[in-house]
């Protein structure tokens, strides 16, 4: 039977890419073969659960061919490691509590980060598998990750996952979540009350595993950039592991020392794409079924073609739906989910740079000539910042393109987009007025 599975990865490796083969078909191992029925030993329970999805029909079709009868099969998580006493493999496989976990330090993971919680689709499939495989240690070479996407489009997710996934398998590792601009505070109150030491020790000696997002906000803070370099070089000579996450790629990063760029660059770079038709439609049913919400086949359709830039917007558009449908007490159907759809989606095909640039300056009472004018006055400089960030947000333009439409490098344009995300925070005038623009080209008056 060793000869059967065989023949049968061999024809399997024909069919599908090398990554995945490498990632969930190499692994399975024969493990017993009684009443024409074969065992394969996986090495986790996420594996095993994403060859059955992802790959069982084309198994039992391939043993099938080489057996020259039907062959049944089945997956079973292999026990490879030593259990302390009284515990069973199941022990180990158990969901997580009920609760959000803590990890040695930093922001709390959320519970339903999870990889049996993430759906995989043609837009997220690498990105997924680099994830799992450095969590469950596959790869001994690959100790950095960079998660690349737009806002929205589930790379925190895969970032908690893997420290959750981490944690469930490897209770003693040191995980340590945080953000980039966490990281920046963390340091400067340290500085600042004679703890730099202490902090220094935590991230260098007392960390394992490093979950650090968004390290675009790094732009421009120099000091954190050199103590994060240092660290990173502790870290990566440990053979600790690093997970980046960026809206941006290291190199369109401006404001950043090119030590901390390199090690960044270093990564592995996985990008994540915005979900496809079929995606978006398996990412409805899972979070329904998840919040054990009924929405009828044709409703999950109609939300995935309409609702087509991120995650979080088919989220939204889920809650908004279920969450109508029960404080009015109307039936889930088409009506309702256009009414909840229509405050949602917006009209990307309607709103382009040049018409960004006509509302803000109409809003502002500049000319046009004037926004993309070299002028660094601060009544002609926010505006065009607001401008840029809007640019960003409403249109697929990459950063050059926006850039180049105010006259600015693409640099300018990160700087001047971070800028403005980082006033929003503040919840001032300029969040109020940025509202008001958002509603003005939502409602297509303009």
């Amino acid at each position: 039977m060793k000869a059967i599975w065989k023949e049968a990865k061999a024809a399997i490796k024909l069919r599908v890419p090398s990554h995945s083969f490498r990632m969930w078909i190499e692994p399975l191992r024969l493990s017993t073969f009684d009443n024409n029925c074969l065992t394969l030993a996986s090495p986790n329970f996420f594996s095993k659960k994403r060859v059955i999805d992802h790959y069982g029909d084309l198994i039992a079709t391939e043993l099938s061919k080489v057996a020259g009868r039907s062959c049944r099969y089945l997956v079973e998580v292999s026990a490879t490691k030593a259990l302390p006493k009284n515990k069973t493999n199941e022990d180990f496989q158990l969901s997580l509590p009920n609760m959000n976990v803590r990890p040695h330090t930093g922001r709390f993971l959320r519970k339903d980060f999870t990889f049996d919680h993430f759906v995989v689709g043609g837009s997220n499939d690498f990105a997924y598998s680099a994830s799992l495989s450095l969590a469950s240690r596959k790869n001994g070479l690959q100790n950095t990750l960079f998660l690349l996407s737009r806002t929205g489009m589930g790379k925190s997710h895969l970032s908690q996952a893997i420290g959750n996934y981490i944690l469930s398998e490897h209770p003693t590792d040191r995980v340590y979540y945080t953000t980039a601009e966490d990281f920046s505070n963390e340091m400067v109150h340290a500085y600042r009350n004679d703890a730099i030491n202490s902090f220094k020790g935590k991230y260098r000696n007392q960390c394992d595993v490093l979950l650090l997002e968004d390290v675009h906000h790094l732009s421009g803070k120099e000091r954190t950039q050199i103590e994060l370099s240092l660290t990173l070089d502790t870290l990566f000579e440990s053979n600790k592991k690093i997970i980046f996450s960026s809206c941006y790629l290291p190199a369109d990063i401006p404001k950043l020392n090119d030590k901390l760029r390199s090690r960044l660059s270093c990564s592995l770079i996985s990008n994540i794409e915005p979900p496809e038709f079929k995606t978006r439609v398996r990412i409805l049913q899972k979070k329904a079924n998840l919040n054990k919400c009924n929405i009828p086949e044709d409703i999950i359709h109609y939300l995935a073609g309409e609702l087509t830039d991120d995650v979080r917007q088919l989220e939204s558009g889920l809650i908004g739906v279920t969450a109508k449908s029960s404080l009015l007490g109307l039936p889930v159907d088409l009506g309702l989910a256009e009414s909840v759809v229509k405050n949602i989606a917006r009209s990307r095909k309607n709103i382009t740079i040049d018409a960004i640039k006509k509302i803000v300056c109409k809003y502002y009472s500049i000319s046009v000539k004037e926004i993309v004018s070299s002028s660094r006055k601060q009544s002609i400089v926010r505006p065009r910042q607001i401008a840029m960030y809007l640019s960003r947000r409403y249109t697929d333009a990459p950063l050059q393109a926006i850039g180049k439409s105010f006259n600015r490098y693409h640099a300018t344009a990160l700087h001047s987009i971070n800028a403005v995300e980082r006033v929003l925070k503040e919840n001032g005038p300029v969040q109020k007025q940025v509202e008001l623009l958002c509603q003005k080209l939502e409602s297509g008056k303009y």
